[in-house]
């Protein structure tokens, strides 16, 4: 069809429109920061007044609460672990235990550090807190990179699988992630992700909603097929697997591109000549830059472990790419929402959701002080504390932030990490403690690296902590100990409690086992073979399996992995 005729433009004014409610979302969620306080109390009174006449409201006194210091003396702080008895009758069909409107379905968590978590979604948390974070996130990309970030064949959404079949609570909702549940369908809302319309959106041969990897095949060779000029992950593993996949794949996708085919079964139309001019373009090196010459946008969590390996894609996705951070938020709710084209962080969502904080230097009990959003220092870490309308009340979310600067008096956050505490000796290791330390021993020693996870090991002598890291080129031997030494020097820089123990001699220095970049590829494909969907394999920093430790650690000695890719 050529680009004059009805149709094309017809979707191109949509998507034109499209972006404009997001910018425009995103400059209202801007406008609202310098007056967070009044709508923190704002969002404390709506929670106490909606939600009073419930199991939870009536056991906390909610009616009787008029101020933040009501409301922490007459509610503790909870994990998930506590909270789980709420949330249990809440999925069984019980009404009114959290929330006074019932749950039309349930957002279910990737239950990638421990089991999933099942957290209810209204249609007040729909329309008053996931939408306007949801719209407002995307505001940046939609602001700055129009003809890259569409619902059409422009975007690759690599989060947006949509369910055909999905599971359902005990109560019958249905129980799903964010990315794979239709809100806009089900709530009536303007809520569509990019890339939703694209041809890929819908799959074009029949597959069972479990076989993830022939899904995610399906909607790259789809893709492969178009002008694709933006990439969205959220997870940014999946940002980093993707030239590995492509590479794994190549030549089953010329031959379906080809004859026309998905996993060899008639689902398209024979391109011999596209499948020729994409062989001439790879040379042999298939990437997503030699594919898709026109990308020119990431779009995933920048913070973490992704600031160790995002730097490294720039020659498989081309030079010239930006890469934008998604907002910090996690399925029980925001966090951070962009409104710049900072490369990691965002502000607080203040008009979305009421917060609290612990300081990342102390463990979290149900009676820990908290601080609110204007007591925060830039430069500290903070556990994240929770709540909403969607009946999470000083919920302990689990996560890390990271203060970078503030927006209007706003603390402006990253993700830093999970909150879990490695802690044989007293050394109370977290998540940014290994990141910090690897990222700048490593520059120092001028290595790239692909992927990093640690553990505390027990022997021979000292308990000490060994890092598994992949680098981008082999680390020969000679250069091994004064690499170690680097990393546990800055282990000791940024961690009191590590420097401690270790000038004690309660802990041994820092061991690392570098590793090809492969062994992380395969442990990914080991996380999906068990059951977890590509949007939901995480990065781990800590690594509590002992069976796959030991895979990761032994690689290259004893590799049992079998390459991975659509028959």
């Amino acid at each position: 069809m050529r680009p004059t005729d009805t149709a094309p433009r017809a979707q191109s004014d949509q998507d034109a429109a499209w972006r404009t409610r997001l910018v425009a979302a995103k400059d209202r969620f801007a406008a609202a920061l310098p007056d967070a306080a009044a709508r923190q109390r704002r969002i404390l009174a709506e929670i106490l007044t909606d939600n009073a006449d419930t199991a939870f409201g009536r056991e906390h006194g909610f009616a009787r609460l008029r101020t933040i210091d009501d409301y922490r003396a007459a509610v503790p702080l909870r994990t998930h672990q506590e909270y789980r008895p709420w949330l249990t009758r809440s999925a069984a069909g019980e009404a009114r235990v959290l929330t006074a409107e019932p749950p039309r379905l349930f957002f279910t968590t990737s239950g990638s550090t421990g089991d999933r978590k099942r957290v209810p979604v209204t249609e007040s948390f729909v329309r008053r807190v996931y939408l306007p974070f949801f719209q407002a996130a995307m505001g940046v990309p939609a602001q700055y990179h129009p003809d890259a970030f569409g619902r059409g064949a422009v975007t690759l959404n690599l989060r947006h699988d949509r369910l055909a079949r999905p599971a359902l609570s005990d109560s019958g909702r249905p129980s799903l992630g964010p990315s794979q549940a239709d809100l806009r369908g089900g709530f009536g809302v303007d809520l569509e992700e990019p890339g939703s319309r694209a041809p890929w959106a819908e799959l074009p041969v029949a597959l069972d909603d479990q076989a993830y990897l022939d899904k995610l095949y399906v909607r790259v060779r789809t893709a492969v097929e178009h002008d694709v000029r933006s990439v969205i992950g959220h997870n940014p593993t999946m940002i980093a697997m993707l030239p590995e996949l492509i590479a794994q794949w190549w030549p089953r996708l010329i031959e379906d591109i080809r004859d026309g085919t998905c996993l060899g079964v008639p689902g398209g139309t024979p391109a011999p000549a596209r499948a020729a001019e994409l062989e001439r373009r790879a040379g042999g090196r298939p990437t997503p830059a030699a594919i898709w010459p026109h990308l020119s946008l990431l779009y995933c969590w920048t913070s973490g472990v992704a600031s160790l390996y995002l730097p490294r894609l720039k020659d498989a996705y081309g030079p010239s790419v930006t890469v934008l951070p998604t907002p910090p938020a996690a399925s029980e709710g925001p966090v951070g929402v962009p409104v710049d084209q900072h490369p990691s962080a965002g502000p607080l969502a203040v008009s979305c959701v009421l917060y609290e904080f612990v300081d990342a230097s102390r463990d979290v009990a149900p009676d820990s002080p908290t601080l609110l959003h204007d007591e925060l220092e830039e430069g500290r870490d903070y556990h994240v504390v929770l709540s909403h309308l969607g009946g999470l009340y000083r919920y302990v979310l689990g996560d890390l932030a990271h203060v970078v600067d503030h927006v209007d008096g706003v603390p402006r956050v990253e993700y830093a990490g999970r909150a879990t505490l490695s802690d044989t000796v007293g050394e109370r290791l977290r998540e940014p403690h290994v990141v910090r330390a690897l990222r700048e021993a490593s520059r120092v020693a001028g290595i790239g690296v692909a992927n990093v996870t640690c553990r505390p090991e027990n022997g021979p002598g000292r308990p000490h902590h060994t890092l598994v890291v992949a680098a981008d080129q082999p680390l020969p031997p000679t250069r091994l100990p004064a690499f170690q030494d680097l990393v546990d020097k800055e282990l000791c820089r940024v961690s009191h409690d590590y420097r401690h123990v270790r000038s004690t001699g309660a802990l041994g220095a820092a061991r690392v086992v570098p590793v090809a970049a492969s062994a992380f590829t395969e442990h990914w494909h080991h996380r999906l073979a068990a059951g977890m969907r590509p949007p939901e394999i995480k990065d781990q920093v800590f690594q509590h399996d002992p069976v796959a430790w030991a895979r990761l650690r032994d690689h290259g000695r004893h590799s049992t992995h079998t390459e991975k890719r659509p028959e």
